[in-house]
C-alpha cells in the first residue's frame, strides 16, 4: 500500500479564516494534537508576517518532536531568513517557498515574465538549501499555468534542489479530470521527477477540494495538503479528515493510505472547531453531528439489522464513540477521571480538579449526561489564562407582553468588576447590549448560529458568534444548558479575540497575508 504523506496548514492557512486569530499557545496546542494524530508535516505559520509570528513558530518547534515543520516564505531573502530565525529549534525543519506561476499572476501580481520566474525561484531555492536539508517549492496557482510551462517549473525546482514540488489548486478552479491529467502528465514528462515528492494544496471555491486532491492522489501525487475541518481562506482547504477516510474506505481502489492515527480525529476537530471558534456543521462529512445520525425509517430498520447498510465508517474509527456516559452527580472524581482518560484527556491535577468541579455543576442541571457533554464542558472550561473580559453574573427579565431586559455582571482581567442593565429586542439582543455598555466595546454582530451538543429538554446548546470592529472580526463560542448563558459566553469569548488581536497588531510590525 502507498503511503501518502499528509501536510497540515492548519496554523498557517487555516488561520487566514475570516475571524480566526491564534494565540501562541493556542498554536502550541493544536500542534501537540496534531502530532498525535501522525501528521507527517505541520505549517506552522508565516515566519516573515511579524517578530510575534517568529515566536510563535518557535514555540510550535520546542513542542513538535515527531513531524517535520515548516514555515512559509515567498521567494525573497528576508522572509528565507524570518524562517532560518523561527524554525533555529526544530528537530527536522523545512523550508517552503511559494511563487506564483500562473499568466494572470505573472501579468497583474508579480509583473515577471516566465524567465524573471524561473530565475527567482531558482535562486531562492539555492539560498534556502544553503540553511535547510529540506525545502519545498510551491508554485502558485499551478492549475492556472501553461502545463508546457509548469513542467520547466518543476524541472527547475528539482534541478535547484527543492525536494517536495507543490502543484496548488489555488483559487479551487480546477475539475478532478483536469487536476489529475495535470498530474499524469508532469509525471510522465519531467525529468527527474522520481527524485523528489509531488504534492498539492487545493481550495474550495466550487467545493472540489477533496475530489482534486483525490484525484492528484490517483495520478501519482505522493503528499497533500490540508486543513482540520477544511478551514482556510475564503470557502476553506481540502478537508484532511475527508481525504485520509477516503483512502482508508476506498483503499481497494487507490492502493494508498495515510499513517495517520485515525481515532484522533474527532478530539483533533473538536479542539480546531474550540480555539479558532469555528463551528462545525451539523451536516460536515466524517466530524459533523449528523455524519452517523440516521432518521429515516428505512434506515434506521438497515442499521437495526446490520451497520453497514448505512455506514461505511464507524464513529469509532474516528475516535466519536457514540456510547452514553454512565455518570451522574453521584459519580465520584476517581471514575470521572478515568472517563476522561477513556475520553483522550490529560489533565493534571489542578485541571482535574476544575473539571470535576464542573462536571458536578452540570450533573445538579443535566440529568443524563453523555460523552459529548463531556467533551463540550472540558472544551468550554479548560483554556489556560486570563481572559480580558469574563461574564460573572448574567440576568435576565422576559415577558410576551413586556420589554427584554438584562443585567450582566462582568469581571475585567484585573480583578474589577463592571454591572449594567439593557434592554433589547429579545433576551439575547438586550444581553448583548448589556454587555457592549459594559465593556465599552462597540462591535457589529455578523453571525449568530446554535446547535444542540446532545439530545433531549436539558440538553448543552452551543452558540457561535462572529464580531466585527472595523476591518476585525472575530469568533467566539459558547456552550451551556440555558441558551442565554450560551450566548453571552460565545459574545464575550469573540469579544476577548478582537481584544488580543487588537494587542498582537499593535506589537507587529507588518500584517502580511499569502495564498
Amino acid at each position: 500500500m502507498r503511503k501518502i504523506y499528509v501536510f497540515d496548514t492548519t496554523l498557517r492557512d487555516g488561520e487566514q479564516s475570516p475571524g480566526v486569530s491564534l494565540t501562541t499557545e493556542e498554536k502550541v496546542e493544536i500542534a501537540i494534537q496534531l502530532q498525535k494524530l501522525g501528521i507527517d508535516r505541520i505549517e506552522a505559520g508565516f515566519a516573515a508576517a511579524s517578530p510575534g509570528e517568529i515566536e510563535s513558530i518557535r514555540a510550535v518547534s520546542r513542542q513538535v518532536k515527531n513531524a517535520t515543520l515548516l514555515s512559509l516564505a515567498r521567494c525573497h531573502v528576508k522572509d528565507i531568513d524570518a524562517v532560518v530565525e523561527a524554525l533555529r529549534d526544530a528537530e527536522d525543519p523545512c523550508l517552503h517557498l511559494v511563487l506564483a506561476t500562473s499568466p494572470i499572476h505573472r501579468e497583474h501580481k508579480l509583473h515577471m515574465d516566465k524567465a524573471k520566474i524561473l530565475e527567482t525561484a531558482a535562486s531562492a531555492i539555492r539560498y534556502g538549501r544553503k540553511f535547510f536539508s529540506k525545502v519545498e517549492f510551491s508554485a502558485e496557482d499551478a492549475s492556472r499555468t501553461e502545463i508546457d510551462f509548469l513542467c520547466e517549473v518543476t524541472k527547475m525546482a528539482i534541478d535547484a534542489g527543492a525536494c517536495v514540488v507543490n502543484l496548488p489548486d489555488t483559487v479551487g478552479f480546477a475539475t478532478p479530470e483536469q487536476f489529475g491529467n495535470m498530474f499524469k502528465m508532469i509525471k510522465s514528462s519531467v525529468p527527474g521527477i522520481e527524485k523528489i515528492q509531488l504534492s498539492t494544496h487545493c481550495h474550495d471555491d466550487l467545493g472540489m477540494a477533496t475530489a482534486n486532491t483525490l484525484a492528484a492522489i490517483a495520478n501519482g501525487v505522493d503528499q497533500f495538503e490540508g486543513t482540520i475541518n477544511g478551514i482556510g481562506e475564503r470557502a476553506g482547504n481540502t478537508c484532511l479528515e475527508e481525504v485520509a477516510l477516503a483512502l482508508e474506505t476506498r483503499s481497494d481502489y487507490y492502493g494508498a493510505k495515510t499513517s495517520l492515527n485515525l481515532s484522533e480525529i474527532y478530539r483533533t476537530s473538536r479542539m480546531v472547531s474550540k480555539l479558532t471558534g469555528m463551528s462545525v456543521p451539523g451536516n460536515k462529512a466524517i466530524v459533523g453531528v449528523n455524519a452517523f445520525a440516521h432518521e429515516s425509517g428505512i434506515h434506521q430498520d438497515g442499521m437495526l439489522k446490520n451497520r453497514s447498510t448505512y455506514e461505511i465508517i464507524t464513529p469509532e474509527t474516528i475516535g466519536a464513540s457514540s456510547s452514553k456516559l454512565v455518570l451522574g452527580k453521584h459519580s465520584g472524581r476517581h471514575a470521572f477521571k478515568e472517563k476522561l482518560i477513556d475520553l483522550g484527556y490529560e489533565l493534571n491535577e489542578e485541571q482535574l480538579n476544575i473539571a470535576f468541579s464542573k462536571f458536578k455543576v452540570l450533573a445538579d442541571r443535566k440529568k443524563n449526561i453523555l460523552s459529548e457533554d463531556i467533551r463540550a464542558l472540558l472544551d468550554e472550561n479548560m483554556a489556560e489564562g486570563p481572559k480580558p473580559l469574563t461574564l460573572d453574573n448574567i440576568q435576565v427579565s422576559y415577558g410576551n407582553k413586556t420589554m427584554p431586559t438584562a443585567a450582566v455582571r462582568i469581571m475585567k482581567e484585573n480583578g474589577d468588576m463592571v454591572e449594567e442593565a439593557a434592554v433589547g429586542n429579545g433576551s439575547v439582543d438586550a444581553v448583548y447590549q448589556a454587555i457592549a455598555k459594559a465593556t465599552g466595546i462597540i462591535a457589529e454582530l455578523e453571525d449568530y448560529t446554535i446547535h444542540s451538543v446532545t439530545h433531549g429538554t436539558d440538553a448543552q446548546g452551543e452558540v457561535h458568534v462572529v464580531l466585527r470592529q472595523g476591518e476585525a472580526s472575530a469568533s467566539g463560542r459558547g456552550v451551556s444548558t440555558d441558551i442565554i448563558e450560551a450566548s453571552a459566553k460565545a459574545y464575550l469569548e469573540a469579544m476577548n479575540r478582537l481584544i488580543s488581536r487588537q494587542d498582537r497588531e499593535k506589537r507587529r510590525e507588518g500584517n502580511i497575508v499569502i495564498y
